[in-house]
């Protein structure tokens, strides 16, 4: 770790990849404002004090798309820094039980197979849950 990254701000992330019964995932686009505006990702959100990853991301797939998941097993965890931030994202498998996926607070919401991935923008850090989910199916 470089001297400059251990005074960024840290967050810790819960990151869910959300399986439908067609082996499908669900992935989000970024409201156009802010930070990676406009850019697509698999949904989470950051760690509440006193909370469990498991409990972060079943909150935060409540919050933004308002859909029931069950958190399933650990996918990978990935140390990424950015200009402004360093981020921890935990990120799990889940598999979709019920509910509408809605756009609560995102701009877009699809469901796609593992190879059309690629045809989306993602975040950088996001590269490795994309390379470790098609090592995963390999």
């Amino acid at each position: 770790m470089n001297e400059t990254s251990s005074f960024l701000p840290h967050k810790i992330i819960g990151v869910a990849v959300i399986w439908n019964d067609q082996k499908q995932i669900l992935i989000d686009r970024r409201r156009p404002e802010g930070a990676m505006g406009g850019l697509w990702e698999f949904p989470g959100g950051k760690i509440e004090p006193g909370e469990t990853i498991l409990e972060c991301i079943q909150r935060e797939i409540d919050e933004e798309l308002g859909i029931a998941i069950e958190v399933g097993e650990h996918l990978i965890t990935i140390d990424h820094t950015y200009t402004h931030l360093r981020v921890t994202l935990m990120v799990h498998h889940c598999r979709y039980l019920a509910g509408v996926p809605q756009a609560l607070e995102c701009d877009e919401i699809r469901w796609v197979n593992l190879e059309e991935l690629e045809q989306f923008t993602f975040p950088k850090a996001n590269f490795q849950i994309i390379a470790a989910l098609r090592q995963c199916l390999d």
